[in-house]
């Protein structure tokens, strides 16, 4: 993985968790225990803190980056979907953040809540606990069902498993010209996507 010191500070990582080869680190970033960090996502601690507690992931082509001065946050198990961009912002414990949102400066999503795909959050917003926002600013719609909480966790879970997979089991190679008969196949995990699950119906 690119990881780069600036002016002495080194990015401190814990042994358990996985960052991605074409992940960067820059400067003043510390990423604790079980955490996944995806391809080609950028944690640029050149400017601000930034702080990832233990059990979280952020996913493929994700930037957290900060403010001069101020602190970029992710409480334990928060899930960060690809393509999001986090500035100076707090994201809390159990939280997700749906795919390709924006969160800016002095955003709060206080724990277990949810920021819908594509939304924009407006600097120093609250997110309240165990709500869903989505739109562009991004409102309060609605508290999240228990289904959807059991469909995070697992999701979260799923993300911890696979830091350790990928550091167990991630080589770089060359691609075979054609498939092999009979080849080997990733294997399946228990999961379903958001859409699907209704009420009464969550694993």
């Amino acid at each position: 993985m690119p990881s780069y010191q600036l002016e002495g500070v080194i990015p401190v990582v814990d042994s358990s968790s996985f960052i991605h080869p074409t992940a960067s680190l820059i400067g003043d970033v510390v990423i604790g225990p079980r955490c996944f960090v995806g391809p080609g996502a950028s944690l640029r601690g050149d400017f601000g803190w930034i702080l990832i507690q233990g059990g979280c992931n952020v996913q493929d082509n994700c930037i957290v980056h900060s403010f001069p001065g101020e602190v970029a946050l992710l409480g334990e198990e928060a899930h960060v979907g690809h393509g999001a961009v986090l500035h100076g912002c707090t994201v809390g414990r159990g939280s997700l953040i749906g795919i390709n949102s924006v969160l800016m400066n002095g955003v709060v999503v206080e724990e277990e809540a949810m920021v819908g795909a594509m939304s924009f959050v407006r600097a120093g917003f609250v997110v309240p606990r165990r709500t869903l926002v989505v739109g562009s600013p991004a409102r309060v719609v609605r508290p999240l069902r228990d289904e959807e909480m059991r469909w995070r966790a697992n999701g979260t879970r799923q993300y911890q498993e696979r830091a350790q997979r990928c550091l167990a089991s991630l080589r770089e190679c060359a691609p075979l010209a054609a498939p092999e008969p009979n080849g080997p196949r990733i294997a399946s995990i228990e999961a379903a996507p958001l859409h699907t699950i209704e009420p009464g119906r969550a694993s």
